[in-house]
């Protein structure tokens, strides 16, 4: 949507923990995938942080979809907020 193209492309912010979501995403996806196994505190670290950077994510997200008043659709991993 606009908004979240808006975010992505003004919110250096925005974009700083979008990459961080996809980074952690990655590493607990490789674990899962037994590509690059993690230890089990590890992986419980990174599922808190992940669920962390989500929830902030998606409140941005809110914002700025409420802020245009237009539909405000976001992927992240499992996640969509229309």
């Amino acid at each position: 949507s606009d908004a979240i193209h808006n975010l992505k492309m003004n919110d250096r912010h925005f974009n700083h923990l979008l990459e961080q979501y996809d980074a952690v995403d990655l590493k607990i996806m490789r674990d899962e995938e037994k590509i690059e196994p993690i230890n089990d505190d590890t992986l419980h670290e990174l599922k808190l942080q992940r669920l962390k950077l989500k929830d902030e994510l998606y409140q941005m997200a809110i914002q700025a979809w409420e802020k245009n008043d237009a539909e405000c659709v976001i992927f992240l991993g499992n996640f969509k907020l229309v």
